[in-house]
């Protein structure tokens, strides 16, 4: 039970983040691209790549950490599935270098970040 209810708590955090970087991103730079899902799967990338290399090389954490942050933070940050629909949105609605750009860069920024993060958690 407490397992759970530390991916409930992680995920609504998760959730509320990502809510609050998508709405900057929307406010800063408009609606024509999807600025703040990108930012959001890049970051996203990088932080679980991060955490999840550092908890396994340099500290001995809990199993219920990885729940809370891993499981329930990032899998309520990340947002794959918004990614994937707005793709598609851009491509249905002819915007075929936008969104052929926005699916190479969240691929190629989001696989560099998760090595990045992997990188970083290890060196630290």
């Amino acid at each position: 039970m407490a397992a759970i209810l530390l991916v409930a708590l992680g995920g609504g955090i998760g959730s509320a983040a990502r809510y609050l970087v998508g709405g900057w991103f929307a406010g800063r730079f408009g609606p024509a691209f999807p600025y703040g899902t990108f930012a959001i799967n890049v970051t996203g990338s990088f932080i679980i790549g991060f955490f999840l290399a550092f908890a396994e090389q340099r500290v001995s954490l809990n199993p219920y950490w990885r729940l809370f942050f891993a499981v329930g933070f990032v899998g309520g940050y990340t947002t794959f599935s918004t990614f994937e629909y707005e793709a598609v949105r851009l491509l249905q609605d002819g915007e075929l270098l936008l969104g052929a750009l926005y699916i190479v860069g969240s691929v190629a920024a989001g696989a560099f970040s998760a090595v990045a993060g992997i990188a970083l958690g290890r060196w630290i």
